[in-house]
């Protein structure tokens, strides 16, 4: 029994502290690497999670299969059935909780493409008109692909040169699938209190990542600086119609830090550097978390096949 308690206690503690390190990670890694390590790090999490209590919620059921009577199995280990009913409670919260958040997510696509079925233009851009200052990404809806949403009102409000900024931007964030990483990471919190955290710094990572590909695409980092600061400044004035996630928006994050970084000289050099050993310590991330994850369910399944036998032949 001590044993089990152990492991509930390992299981319950372990996203919390692998979600400080991932957040150490992030801190030093480029913004590709660092969403990465983020994602793979809530995935993990929540799967340990979710592992530890199918385990717990399988004890009383296996003493059935090993044909123990459930009065015996409760003669000698009283705290299955209240532990197995516990992870029981606790998975269907998670499963209301998961189901809201898909709710939510298919709500705000469907009501942001109605607002883009508003708009004009040719290829991946959708022109909104309206004297609003709005932009974001528009994820794939119903088999169709994912759109720039701008409206007109954000178009004037910038320079031609800050406006291919603006479209390098979002488009970084359609071709980089990043409203998926952000899915993965928002459902995963409702698996676990722990990854709370890396859903905002996600967001900016993520910003930071779709930054570095528009500035790499205009060929200026302070043009990019630039339209940034300007979006975020117009945009703030009026009531835009993005919502956040799902919708990745140029406005999105922590600006300032953003619009600091971009004017700062691209570290090419360390960069590269810090970028194989990001890549590293994303691979040492994913095998800890992994190895973790898979041996607190070995070790709970296991236990239960053990303490069944006991009880058996006891």
């Amino acid at each position: 029994m001590t044993f089990l308690l152990v492991l509930v206690v390992l299981a319950l503690a372990f996203p919390w502290g692998l979600a400080a390190a991932a957040r150490r990670l992030a801190a030093v890694l480029p913004p590709r690497e660092a969403c990465w390590a983020l994602t793979a790090t809530a995935l993990l999490s929540a799967g340990a999670t979710i592992a530890m209590l199918v385990g717990l919620f399988h004890v009383p059921f296996l003493a059935t299969l090993e044909q123990v009577p459930l009065p015996r199995v409760l003669e000698v280990w009283p705290a299955a059935v209240p532990l197995a009913g516990a992870a029981g409670s606790v998975m269907l919260v998670q499963a209301v909780l998961v189901l809201r958040r898909r709710f939510q997510y298919r709500s705000v696509l469907r009501r942001a493409w109605q607002l883009a079925d508003q708009g004009r233009g040719d290829g991946d851009l959708l022109v909104v008109p309206g004297d609003e200052v709005d932009a974001f990404a528009l994820p794939g809806y119903r088999g169709r692909s994912g759109k720039i949403v701008v409206t007109s009102g954000m178009l004037r409000a910038l320079k031609p040169g800050e406006r291919e900024v603006l479209l390098a931007h979002e488009r970084a964030h359609l071709s980089g699938r990043h409203h998926v990483l952000a899915d993965v990471v928002d459902l995963s919190t409702a698996v676990h209190p722990a990854l709370r955290s890396l859903r905002l710094l996600l967001q900016f990572h993520l910003e930071r990542w779709a930054d570095e590909s528009a500035a790499a695409a205009v060929g200026s980092r302070k043009l990019a600086a630039a339209a940034i600061a300007r979006a975020a400044l117009v945009s703030s004035r009026t009531q835009g119609t993005s919502t956040g996630y799902p919708l990745l928006s140029v406005t999105s994050g922590p600006v300032p830090q953003r619009v600091e970084a971009l004017r700062l000289p691209e570290p090419v050099g360390p960069w590269r550097g810090t970028r194989r050993a990001g890549v590293l310590g994303l691979a040492v991330t994913v095998a800890v978390s992994a190895s973790a994850a898979l041996g607190l369910a070995y070790g709970l399944h296991e236990y239960v096949e053990y303490a069944a036998v006991a009880v058996r032949g006891g």
